[in-house]
């Protein structure tokens, strides 16, 4: 490379104009005119321009013939002037020539070249050029501009070379050359012709130039990849006398590509060696900050320099402190650093907008955002994008239209990703129809508009036909947006409501399109597996997948989970090198499942020990394992927890009441009810359920009846809970209005569960035959073990042989392997004193190998559950329990001898 740069200044200068021909020749331009202006130039025309133009003008005006000097200086002021600049521009070439000057004056002829190379006139620019009999470096600086300028990377590299070829010292490259032609190879996106450049700047000793050595960092950085940073900080070595846009280049580099703790050293080896940060330099070192490991000490260090050298009078600055604050979730500092600003622009309110959305602060979001409007600042498309997503987040639908409605009225507001933020927000509210026509309505639809409708479509099986169409449109559109990662997730996902069979297909399309490499991908498919109950299929996929992280070994677990595998789980669980709060809520959940109680209880504890604060999830599911403990004193704990952190959800506190209640303590569970601000169908629920249990069926019907007035509509959870409670308090009429109302009020089909309380209700208050009349007449859905189970269990109270004998004949062919049917039948003859009923339903039991499973109790004592199985010699404290036990019997015994005494005494 060095000979052919030899080469290339040996050569003679008589090349240069074939050179400059050649590369006029290259441009795209206007055709080149055919002679100079020779338009004549009053004053008038010039009274209207720049200061040097009309001085000219009253010179003109005057009699006096301007110099080259003037004429220069008045030709670079047109250049600066828009829109009429250019005709201004022409208008002083025509006085020069024809006062001879741009013959005579270089000075006039570069400001001439350099006037037609702003305007884009690069033809009329290469004519001057090819009239100079010995251009010097400034002349091809300005071409070389001109072309980097409009973007004839190729065409400035040209004249570049051609610069080259002349070989002689004026005309040859300078710093200045390097310092055009560098940027222009970055936005070529040509490195190994930056590189060449690069070997002309050593091989010519320019490489310690500043301004050289600027332009090479900033080319190298913009050209990417960490192998290419070393030649960036090469060149940033090299330079001898470094300025802060030198530091600023190469941080700025390494942040560009990712290399934040390079980038975090170098600042601090900047401020060590003595140069000042500047603006610029806090504005591009503060967003990094939060990607490092001690990202919250390295802002609050950078902060501290800010204010001891009085910058955060800069807005940008303040602005980049608050998105650091943002991101480290520290929202406290953002709102200090806001409210000492003497200054805001959009940028400082949309900065403090979105930190308290990606904070979890929407309603302050939104009441900030009317604050916004009060200043008279017009809010810009971010402001809106952040607006709309705290909007999604706390179902402000009403809020949202708003903003589509002001977006509509404002053609100048309706870019794309402002309309792909309403696609999603209406989608996260559950409104398809508005976000399919938000969709329609964008107009440069890009890969992100697409899969935020095929999103909205994912989210629900009613779209499926839907998904494919808009799915075919993206594929043969008119833009041909390309599938990305995101669309394969989509696909995956809508997959899981067409069955297996569609998941095997996305299995296998995104295998084609070569997405399963990326974990996101993988592990999209290792749920869809899971959600369709295919547990062999995720095991094996789970086994393969190369990207493991925390996510799949959670949908692994959740797979388990769903089967009760529980050691499958556990070995999983305990072979994560990484655990998060999902992790430990899916164990949690699946102990307190499998009445793994103790379990549950314990990795609840383990969990705060390391450090992890239980959220709603966490609590719902330790508050099962209390309710299988019965123990009040556990779930009066997790309440208090849920006070102190303020866990409010309306579905916790509903858990909450169904838990208090379980355990026998009403009046917490209905002081609960009361205090709830917000009760939704699942509080009323588990508080009609609360009645239900403790047989106070009149209170569960008088709250159903507040809750329809409320308007809120029963579904069939809360329905059967109803009819249950009358069933258990004899309520037969109350229980019948219910079960009519179901279908011809309500609207909603019977269930099974709804049948089966009304054989119940029927049964237990003695009206046996139409209790099994009404069996009789369910429909083939509804049929079920229990409604007949119920039937029974009442002709052994009420002493219906007959019909307790047409009973068991249903369950025996339906429920042939449950023991208690046949139990409950054996002493239903035995009650009527039928032994030979008797004798054949056990000889039945006998000839199906049937035991009756050994009854078992257990107690609390001190927080711990003692289990006793009939016959069981397996608890620690055995010996101590059965001479407790002997004693207590002979205790029994001694006084029923006394008494048997005392009695034939009288």
């Amino acid at each position: 490379m060095g000979a052919r740069y030899r080469s290339l200044g040996r050569t003679s200068y008589s090349a240069a104009s074939a050179s400059s021909r050649k590369a006029r020749r290259a441009f795209h331009g206007a055709a080149p005119a055919t002679g100079h202006m020779q338009s004549q130039c009053g004053s008038a025309p010039l009274g209207l321009a720049a200061p040097a133009a009309q001085h000219i003008g009253c010179m003109l005006g005057e009699g006096h013939r301007p110099g080259a000097l003037e004429l220069a200086a008045a030709i670079r002021s047109s250049s600066a002037l828009p829109g009429s600049g250019s005709a201004l521009a022409r208008c002083l070439h025509g006085l020069a020539v024809k006062a001879g000057r741009v013959a005579s004056s270089a000075t006039v002829a570069k400001a001439v070249m350099d006037a037609y190379g702003r305007f884009g006139s690069l033809a009329d620019a290469l004519l001057l050029f090819d009239e100079m009999a010995r251009p010097d470096a400034v002349c091809w600086n300005i071409l070389i501009t001109a072309c980097s300028r409009r973007g004839l990377f190729e065409d400035a590299f040209i004249l570049f070379r051609s610069m080259l070829s002349c070989g002689v010292g004026q005309g040859m490259p300078t710093a200045v050359t390097v310092a055009v032609i560098v940027p222009a190879c970055a936005k070529w996106r040509h490195l190994q012709t930056g590189r060449s450049v690069h070997c002309y700047v050593v091989k010519t000793g320019l490489e310690s130039d500043t301004l050289c050595g600027n332009a090479l960092v900033s080319m190298y950085a913009k050209c990417g990849g960490s192998r290419v940073m070393v030649d960036a900080h090469r060149a940033f070595s090299s330079i001898r006398c470094k300025d802060v846009v030198s530091w600023n280049s190469v941080i700025a580099g390494y942040i560009e590509n990712q290399l934040f703790g390079e980038a975090l050293a170098l600042f601090s080896q900047m401020i060590s060696q003595g140069y000042l940060p500047n603006y610029s330099t806090v504005a591009s070192i503060l967003p990094v900050c939060s990607f490092t490991e001690f990202g919250r000490h390295h802002g609050k260090e950078v902060h501290s320099f800010v204010v001891r050298h009085g910058m955060e009078i800069d807005v940008s600055v303040s602005n980049a402190l608050m998105t650091h604050y943002s991101k480290v979730l520290e929202m406290k500092d953002v709102e200090s650093i806001f409210t000492s600003m003497d200054v805001r622009d959009i940028v400082s309110w949309n900065t403090i907008i979105a930190g308290y959305v990606m904070n979890g602060y929407h309603h302050r979001a939104l009441g900030l955002f009317q604050g916004l409007l009060s200043t008279g600042i017009a809010p810009d498309s971010v402001s809106f994008i952040s607006l709309l997503t705290a909007c999604a987040q706390v179902g402000d639908v009403k809020t949202g239209m708003e903003v589509h409605g002001y977006i509509f009225q404002r053609p100048v507001l309706q870019e794309t990703s402002l309309m792909n933020a309403l696609v999603t927000f209406y989608s996260h509210c559950d409104r398809f129809d508005d976000a399919f026509r938000a969709f329609t309505d964008i107009l440069n639809k890009d890969s992100i508009s697409w899969n935020a409708i095929l999103s909205a479509c994912a989210t629900s099986e009613q779209h499926i036909e839907k998904f494919f169409v808009l799915m075919s449109e993206m594929c043969r559109g008119v833009n041909q947006c390309q599938w990305d990662s995101v669309t394969v997730l989509n696909v995956i996902h809508m997959s899981t409501f067409c069955g297996i069979k569609m998941v095997r297909e996305a299995h296998g399309w995104s295998l084609r399109v070569g997405y399963t490499g990326e974990t996101s991908v993988a592990n999209a498919i290792l749920d869809a597996y899971v959600k369709c109950g295919y547990s062999h299929d995720a095991s094996i996929l789970f086994r393969n997948h190369a990207g493991r992280n925390i996510v799949t070994d959670n949908i692994m677990i959740s797979c388990y989970l769903k089967s009760n595998c529980i050691e499958d789980a556990e070995v999983i669980f305990n072979h994560m090198a990484e655990k998060d709060l999902t992790s430990w809520n899916l164990m949690i959940q699946l102990y307190a499942q499998n009445d793994m109680d103790g379990q549950a209880f314990s990795l609840f504890n383990h969990l705060q020990s390391e450090g992890l604060k239980p959220d709603i999830v966490s609590i719902a599911n330790i508050l099962e394992a209390c309710i299988h403990l019965c123990s009040v004193q556990l779930v009066r704990q997790c309440h208090a927890y849920m006070l102190r952190a303020s866990l409010e959800d309306i579905h916790l506190e509903g858990a909450l009441v169904d838990a208090y209640s379980k355990c026998g303590n009403i009046t917490n569970a209905y002081n609960i009810f009361q205090i709830s601000p917000k009760k939704d169908l699942v509080t009323f629920t588990a508080m009609i359920g609360c009645y239900a249990m403790h047989g106070m069926a009149e209170e569960a019907v008088e709250l159903f009846s507040k809750m329809l007035k409320l308007d809120i509509r029963p579904d069939h959870v809360v329905l059967t809970t109803l009819l249950s409670a009358c069933s258990h308090a004899g309520l037969v009429d109350a229980g019948i209005k219910i079960f009519k109302s179901i279908r011809e009020i309500h609207r909603v089909v019977p269930t099974a569960e709804h049948y089966a309380c009304m054989v119940d209700l029927l049964a237990r208050s003695g009206h046996i035959q139409d209790a099994y009349m009404f069996a009789l007449d369910m429909p083939p859905h509804a049929v079920n073990a229990n409604a007949w189970s119920s039937l029974l269990g009442a002709c052994k109270v009420h002493g219906k042989v007959e019909i307790g004998q047409l009973a068991a004949g249903r369950l025996f062919s339906m429920e042939g392997g449950d023991i208690g049917n046949y139990v409950i039948m054996s002493n239903i003859y035995a009650a009527d004193e039928k032994w030979d009923g008797v004798e054949n339903v056990r000889k039945l039991m006998k000839s199906i190998d049937m035991k009756k499973p050994a009854g078992c109790s257990w107690i609390e004592v001190e927080k711990t559950r003692h289990l006793f199985i009939a016959s069981d010699i397996n608890h620690q404290d055995r010996s101590c329990i059965y001479d407790m036990l002997g004693s207590l019997y002979q205790q029994i015994k001694d006084t029923h001898t006394q008494n048997m005494t005392m009695v034939k005494s009288m």
